[in-house]
């Protein structure tokens, strides 16, 4: 049987649910992000584009690119309501559904021509979900992931795509080697180098030797370019999670221990985060007295992986859950509701500088581990990483 893999991409999704509730932003060129020359463009609208505007831009460059657009500072907490009300209505509508952002969604759709026609079906699907919304939604649709969501991004905005089995390769073809998913900055670069820019190039060369200027990489994206992807559609749960937990050789009481501990316990869950590419929506803190009673709080947050955010989101729930005077033995914390996604969402608030030092950091622990750059609270905390474990399918978190 056929796959039949749908891709489902909400437009310039922060901007139209700014649009959505102040109509008169429509057909206006809008930044998001914070407000403050130091910040940086986290979504921009396409009549800002044709200025040379782009997301991860210096919010300031963006200013004297095009003076005339709206900057509208972000709220994460709105974006989130929004995406969890299309994530139910597709939910209701699919055999199975994936979430992969906060914006983007696979369904796969296998088997359900034998009943009605599949293209018929997400045209549908698209309709109600605009009609409910409000909000703009394009569609690819295919034999495969890649080739769907290849398929979404060439149609937009607000559009509808089929390639036919068979026809990958061709629909493929002319697109730059940079429409490839996995394909950053570096990797095209690189292939730029070698002469590489359509992926017809890529079409034409031997895996092999693809393979020997990328390594494993090369391997795929080379299947990529060939419209070849067989990765499932794993199906959408809030209850995916990771999880990191303390158990203490002696309880105790020390308010300060449990705080640096917790501390330490948010910043490394953060940095997992972030390194797999995802976001976090929901998180919770454990706490396990002597007498082995064990209590849990959880509250819902903005999709995010920034540190600082979490920290004191943790730190809240454990004072409302802790109870004094009494001896802990065991104390944690969990975040789920995960979707993927990068650190973007997060920058409302945040400025360059900021985006700088996550990165830097970020990039020190890749190269030396996780511990290798701690706040200096945590200082006096051991290494807890060999406990910390993970919850359904969401990603590994283990090397």
């Amino acid at each position: 049987m056929n796959r039949a893999i749908l891709h489902l991409d909400l437009d310039t999704f922060y901007v139209s649910v700014e649009r959505l509730i102040n109509t008169s932003l429509t057909k206006k060129p809008i930044l998001i992000g914070g407000t403050s020359d130091r910040s940086v463009i986290a979504a921009c609208s396409y009549e800002t584009r044709a200025y040379g505007v782009h997301a991860g831009m210096p919010m300031k460059i963006a200013r004297e690119l095009c003076p005339e657009a709206i900057i509208i500072k972000g709220d994460t907490t709105t974006y989130t309501k929004y995406s969890e009300v299309v994530t139910q209505i597709i939910k209701e509508q699919v055999p199975v559904l994936e979430k992969s952002s906060i914006d983007e969604f696979y369904a796969d759709l296998s088997g359900m021509d034998r009943f009605f026609g599949v293209y018929k079906y997400a045209m549908e699907l698209r309709k109600k979900v605009i009609k409910e919304t409000g909000l703009p939604i394009s569609f690819g649709l295919s034999g495969n992931k890649v080739v769907s969501k290849i398929a979404a991004n060439e149609g937009k905005p607000n559009s509808k795509s089929k390639i036919d089995i068979g026809q990958e390769k061709l629909f493929l073809a002319p697109l730059s080697v940079k429409k490839i998913p996995m394909v950053g900055d570096q990797t095209y670069h690189t292939l730029r180098n070698f002469g590489i820019r359509y992926i017809k190039t890529l079409q034409e060369m031997p895996v092999e030797m693809l393979k020997g200027v990328l390594g494993k990489n090369g391997i795929i994206i080379w299947k990529r370019a060939n419209g070849i992807d067989n990765t499932p559609v794993v199906a959408f749960s809030d209850r995916k999670s990771i999880s990191t937990e303390r158990t203490f050789d002696k309880d105790t009481i020390d308010i300060y221990k449990l705080r640096s501990i917790l501390i330490a316990m948010t910043e490394n869950l953060a940095y997992q985060l972030r390194k797999d590419n995802k976001l976090t929506a929901c998180i919770a803190v454990k706490i396990r007295y002597s007498d082995f009673n064990t209590h849990t709080k959880q509250i819902k947050i903005p999709y995010t992986s920034a540190d600082h955010i979490l920290i004191p989101k943790i730190l809240e729930l454990f004072h409302k859950l802790h109870q004094k005077r009494l001896l802990v033995r065991l104390i944690g914390i969990r975040y789920s509701h995960i979707v993927g996604g990068n650190y973007q969402i997060s920058l409302f608030d945040d400025n360059e500088k900021q985006l700088r030092l996550y990165k830097a950091l970020d990039h020190i622990k890749n190269l030396y581990g996780e511990r290798s750059v701690i706040r200096a609270t945590t200082i006096d905390t051991k290494h807890h990483n060999k406990n910390h474990n993970v919850v359904g399918n969401s990603f590994s978190l283990k090397k």
